[in-house]
C-alpha cells in the first residue's frame, strides 16, 4: 500500500498521519475508515459516508476527523493499518464493504466500536451474536453480495441463454468473499448449463493481461464478483469485455453499468456507505454498538445497457426490459 492510499475525499488533500494526530491533539474524536475501492474511485462512497456522519450531526473537519484509507484491493494490509488504528486509540473503525476488515478488526479489539458493511451473514461470519442485539463492540450493514449471485447468474443466462463457458473473475486476496461466492456460483451454474472457469487477479496490470488470455481462449460470458477493487476498475473491464464481445454480469454495480457494462443486479453499494456512515455518527454521539441491531439492505437494482447489449449482438427481450429498474441507453 501506497502513501497515495491514505487521502481524504476534501479537496483530493492527502490525509497524512500527523493529521490524524493533530486532530487527536485538539481533542476531536479520529474515525478510521478502510475501504478496499481504490483512491481514484472514491469520490462517491466517500460523500455517501460523510453524508450519513452528518445525520447525526457529526461534520468531518469540524466534530470529528476521518482518516480514510483506500486499500485499491491490497487487503495483506489490513492486519498492519488496523494494528495502528488501534495503537492511535480510534474513537470508531468503520469497514465498509470488506469482511476479511471486519474480522480483523474483530481480532483485533474488544473495546474500540466497530461499524462493517459486509455482503454476507454477519452472525455466520462470527461478527455478531444476533442482528437484533449485535452484543460487543460491532454492528453494521448486511448488502446481501453473496446471497444473490444465482439471481444474477440467472439473469444472465435470459440475456444469453446460449452462453456456457463462464469466466467469474475474482480477487483472491478477498477470501471471505472469495469463498462464499463460488460456492453459490458452484451451486448455481449446473442448473444454468455454466461450465465455471476461475480467473484471478489482483492489480491492474493482470486485468489488462486478461486480454490476451480472452484472445486464445473467449469465454461465453463473464461474471465479475464482488470486490471493491474489480468495481473500482469498471471502465476498464467494461472495455475489456467490449473489445472481446462477452457479455458481463456485476452485483451491486450499477456505476460499472453506466460505463459501459453490460448488466449488474444487487443493493446499492453508496447506500451502504450512507448507511455506515449514520451507525459511525450514532456511536459518536454515546450509542453502544451492541445495542445497534444490523440492518439489512432491502432495495435491490437490476440494470441493463441497452446499448452495450447491441454492440454485442443481443437482442434484449421485452419482459426483461420490463424488469430493469435502470435501462441506460
Amino acid at each position: 500500500m501506497h502513501r497515495r492510499d491514505f487521502i481524504t475525499l476534501l479537496g483530493g488533500a492527502a490525509a497524512a498521519w500527523p493529521i490524524a494526530a493533530r486532530a487527536q491533539q485538539r481533542g476531536l474524536p479520529v474515525v478510521g475508515f478502510i475501504s478496499g475501492r481504490s483512491p481514484d474511485d472514491s469520490a462517491r462512497p466517500g460523500a455517501a459516508f460523510r453524508g450519513g456522519l452528518s445525520e447525526s450531526g457529526v461534520i468531518d473537519g469540524q466534530t470529528a476527523t476521518v482518516d480514510y484509507h483506500w486499500l485499491d484491493g491490497q487487503f495483506d494490509q489490513l492486519p498492519t493499518l488496523v494494528a495502528d488504528l488501534v495503537r492511535r486509540h480510534v474513537a470508531v473503525i468503520v469497514t465498509p464493504g470488506i469482511g476479511a476488515a471486519a474480522l480483523v478488526a474483530k481480532s483485533a479489539t474488544k473495546t474500540i466500536p466497530i461499524v462493517f458493511g459486509v455482503g454476507q451473514d454477519p452472525v455466520k461470519l462470527g461478527l455478531v451474536a444476533s442482528l437484533a442485539r449485535p452484543g460487543g463492540n460491532m454492528t453494521g450493514i448486511n448488502f446481501f453480495a453473496s446471497e444473490v449471485v444465482s439471481k444474477q447468474l440467472g439473469l444472465l443466462h435470459e440475456l444469453a441463454p446460449k452462453a456456457v463457458r463462464l469466466a467469474v473473475l475474482v480477487n483472491p486476496s478477498n477470501g471471505i468473499t472469495v469463498e462464499y461466492t463460488l460456492r453459490d456460483i458452484r451451486e448455481a451454474a449446473p442448473a444454468l448449463g455454466l461450465k465455471i472457469q476461475v480467473i484471478e487477479v489482483t492489480s491492474v496490470g493482470e486485468i489488462d493481461a486478461l486480454s490476451g488470455t480472452f484472445a486464445h481462449e473467449r469465454p461465453d460470458a463473464l461474471f465479475v464478483g464482488p470486490d471493491a477493487f474489480l468495481f473500482s476498475r469498471r471502465v476498464q473491464l467494461a472495455i475489456l469485455a467490449a473489445r472481446h464481445g462477452i457479455p458481463t454480469m456485476a452485483g451491486n454495480d450499477r456505476e460499472g453499468v453506466e460505463a459501459g457494462g453490460l448488466m449488474s443486479y444487487g443493493t446499492g453499494g453508496t447506500d451502504m456507505y450512507r448507511q455506515v456512515g449514520a451507525y459511525a455518527g450514532r456511536i459518536l454521539k454515546g450509542a453502544k454498538p451492541g445495542d445497534l441491531p444490523v440492518q439489512q439492505s432491502t432495495k435491490f437494482e437490476f440494470a441493463i445497457n441497452v446499448s452495450t447489449a447491441k454492440v454485442l449482438g443481443l437482442d434484449v427481450p421485452p419482459a426483461l426490459l420490463l424488469r430493469a429498474d435502470a435501462v441506460i441507453e
